[in-house]
C-alpha cells in the first residue's frame, strides 16, 4: 500500500516537466474536418522529443543541437543562388515569418514579413519550434537543399498557412534548410 501511495504522490514530478516542454496548441476549438485531414495526410509524426532549452545572452530559445559556427550566408544570397549552396551545412539568420500551427515542424524563414522566403525543417524531426514562433528573430544552422514538394505536401503546407513558391512550369519548388540546430528570439 506505502508503495502504491509515493507513486501516485511521485507522478507530478514526472509529469510537470513534460508538459512545461510540450509546445503552445493553437487557440481554437479544431473541426472534425481538419482533425479528419490530419490524420488522413498529415505527415507529422506522433511524438514531440522536445530539447532542453539552452540560453546564451540575448537569445532565449535554443532547439535541436548548440550552432557550431558553421558558414553564414546572407539569406537573400541564399535564396538568389540556391545552388550554389545545395548540400553544404551554413548558418542563416532572419524572421519567422510562419511557422507549423499544429506541431511547429516547420518554419518559414525571410528577411520580411512580404519577402521571399525558405522552409526551415529539423533533422529527423528530432526536435521542433513553438507554434507560435511567428515574429521572432532566429539563427538556423543546417543543410541547404532544394526540393520539390509533391502538390499533397505543398497543399499540406498551404492549409497551415505556409507560403509554397511555384517555378516556371507552375510545380513547388523551394529552397528548404534541414536544421540541426535553432536559436530564436523576440
Amino acid at each position: 500500500m506505502n508503495v502504491l501511495r509515493v507513486a501516485i504522490l511521485s507522478l507530478p514530478l514526472f509529469t510537470l516537466p513534460a508538459l512545461a516542454e510540450a509546445p503552445a496548441k493553437p487557440q481554437g476549438k479544431p473541426t472534425k474536418t481538419h482533425a479528419a485531414e490530419a490524420a488522413a495526410e498529415c505527415h507529422h509524426p506522433a511524438e514531440v522529443k522536445a530539447a532542453a532549452p539552452q540560453q546564451e545572452p540575448g537569445w532565449v530559445l535554443t532547439r535541436g543541437e548548440a550552432l557550431k559556427g558553421a558558414p553564414s550566408v546572407a539569406l537573400a544570397e541564399l535564396l538568389r543562388a540556391p545552388e550554389g549552396h545545395e548540400g553544404k551545412t551554413v548558418r542563416v539568420e532572419g524572421t519567422v515569418r510562419k511557422a507549423c500551427e499544429r506541431k511547429g515542424c516547420w518554419m518559414e524563414l525571410a528577411d520580411g514579413k512580404d519577402g521571399a522566403g525558405m522552409r526551415v525543417t529539423f533533422k529527423d524531426y528530432g526536435f521542433f519550434v513553438p507554434t507560435d514562433s511567428a515574429g521572432a528573430r532566429a539563427r538556423v544552422e543546417g543543410l541547404v537543399k532544394v526540393s520539390k514538394p509533391s502538390e499533397a505536401v505543398a497543399a499540406h503546407y498551404e492549409s497551415e498557412g505556409g507560403t509554397v513558391p511555384r517555378g516556371a512550369d507552375g510545380k513547388p519548388r523551394e529552397v528548404q534548410l534541414v536544421a540541426s540546430g535553432v536559436e530564436l528570439r523576440r
